[in-house]
């Protein structure tokens, strides 16, 4: 009897804490890069958000999905490109 109870605490011990993780790693994402939200007080200039875009997509699958990974680095590319017609005067 004292076995069972040992491995029922366990068990309920164990699945409590897996939420724990899964909202450990929602809040390693940077939502504002992702989906462009909560970002209304953060106003980063190209090269900050470039250096931000990279910094995400270096954290890998750890902590996004391969469909978030795509969706920031198309966005990086975007952010390059925007830069590169500025430094190019527009044209």
């Amino acid at each position: 009897m004292k076995k069972l109870a040992l491995m029922l605490t366990a068990a309920v011990f164990m699945l409590s804490s897996v939420p724990g993780f899964a909202q450990m790693t929602k809040a390693e994402k940077d939502e504002c890069l992702l989906a462009s939200k909560n970002c209304i007080s953060q106003v980063d200039d190209i090269y900050k958000r470039m250096h931000k875009l990279d910094k995400e997509i270096k954290k890998g699958t750890k902590v996004y999905t391969p469909e978030e990974l795509k969706k920031l680095q198309d966005k990086l590319k975007e952010t390059s490109d925007m830069l590169r017609t500025i430094e190019q005067g527009g044209n």
